[in-house]
C-alpha cells in the first residue's frame, strides 16, 4: 500500500468501504481470469466488503456465480453485486445474522434454490473489539465474538456439506496471523481465530474421504473497514500505524489475498487439504 493511512475511525462494525481513506483495492486491473472456477457457485460470507469482496470479485473473474450473506451494510453489498455482475456473473445478496443457525441454513437453501448447486464455501465474516486488559471484555462480548467468528463457520459448513459432497467442493476458512502470533488487545478475536485453525484441521480430516477439501487463509494486517471501525474507535493512531509491524512495513490490500482463495477453491489445489496459506507481508509464524 503506497498511500499513507491517516488517523480515522468509523462508528460501528463491520464498517463502510466508502468512508475509508485511502480506499482499498479489491482486484488488480491486470488480474487475468482463466476460467478456473467456470460454472461453479460459491458462498462468501461477509462478501460485501474487505477481504470478502476481494474474494467474490476474484471468483467472479474466474467464472463463478457468488452468494453473499452480509450484515446491514446494504450499500457496500450492492456495490459488490454490481462489480460481480460487471464480470458477467450472477450475485445473490442475503442480509442476515450468521450467528443464527437458522439463517445459515436458509443461506444454503436459497443458494440451491437459485443455482441448483454449491461448490465453494468461504467462511469469512468476523467481528472484533480491542481492550487493554482481559477484565474489559464483557461476558456478552466474548459470547458474541464466538457466535460470529466460529459458531457461524460450523453452522455454514454443516448446512453446506451435503451439497459440497455432491459437487466435490471445498471449504475455505479465514483465520488470522493473530491465531499464531497473538495480539495483546484482541483476546476474544485471537482466541476465535485459533479455534478456526483447529476447526479447519479437524473438519478436513472428517471430510477428505468424501471428496471435500477444507483449508484456511491466515491474513496479516489487511486494509479493510474493520480496521477504522474497531482500531479507530480504540485509538486512531493504531490506524495510522496499521501494518507497520510487518516486515514489508505496510498493510496489505484485499487484492493481495484474492488469488490465495482462488487457488484453494480451484483444482490447482486438488492435493491440498487441512492446510494454511499465510498472507501477511513476511511475518514469520509457526503453523
Amino acid at each position: 500500500m503506497s498511500e499513507q493511512i491517516p488517523p480515522q475511525q468509523q462508528d460501528r462494525q463491520p464498517g463502510v468501504e466508502g468512508e475509508m481513506t485511502p480506499p482499498a483495492e479489491f482486484i488488480r486491473d491486470d488480474y487475468q481470469g482463466s476460467g478456473k472456477l467456470r460454472g461453479r457457485v460459491a458462498i462468501v460470507t461477509g462478501g460485501d466488503s474487505g477481504i470478502g469482496r476481494a474474494v467474490a470479485l476474484h471468483f467472479a473473474r474466474e467464472g463463478a456465480d457468488v452468494v453473499i450473506p452480509y450484515l446491514d451494510e446494504h450499500e457496500d453489498a450492492s456495490e459488490t453485486k454490481r462489480r460481480v455482475e460487471a464480470e458477467g456473473r450472477h450475485c445473490l445478496l442475503l442480509d442476515g445474522d450468521l450467528s443464527q443457525a437458522a439463517f445459515c441454513r436458509d443461506v444454503v437453501a436459497r443458494t440451491i434454490d437459485q443455482f441448483d448447486r454449491l461448490d465453494v464455501l468461504v467462511n469469512n465474516a468476523a467481528r472484533q473489539e480491542l481492550h487493554d486488559d482481559p477484565e474489559a471484555t464483557s461476558d456478552e462480548e466474548w459470547l458474541t465474538t464466538f457466535d460470529v467468528n466460529i459458531h457461524a463457520y460450523f453452522y455454514m459448513a454443516k448446512a453446506a456439506l451435503p451439497h459440497l459432497r455432491r459437487s466435490g467442493g471445498t471449504i475455505i476458512n479465514s483465520t488470522s496471523v493473530n491465531a499464531y502470533a497473538g495480539h495483546p488487545k484482541l483476546l476474544a478475536y485471537t482466541t476465535t481465530k485459533g479455534a478456526i485453525s483447529g476447526f479447519t484441521r479437524a473438519l478436513s480430516q472428517m471430510t477428505v474421504g468424501d471428496g471435500v477439501r477444507v483449508n484456511q487463509v491466515a491474513p496479516g494486517p489487511i486494509w479493510t473497514p474493520l480496521i477504522p471501525s474497531t482500531m479507530g474507535q480504540f485509538d486512531t493512531d493504531m490506524v495510522e500505524d496499521f501494518g507497520a509491524q510487518s516486515p514489508m512495513g505496510r498493510a496489505g490490500q484485499p487484492s493481495e489475498l484474492g488469488p490465495a482463495y482462488v487457488y484453494l477453491a480451484s483444482r490447482d489445489s486438488s492435493y491440498v487439504s487441512g492446510q494454511t496459506i499465510h498472507v501477511n507481508g513476511g511475518m514469520i509464524v509457526n503453523g
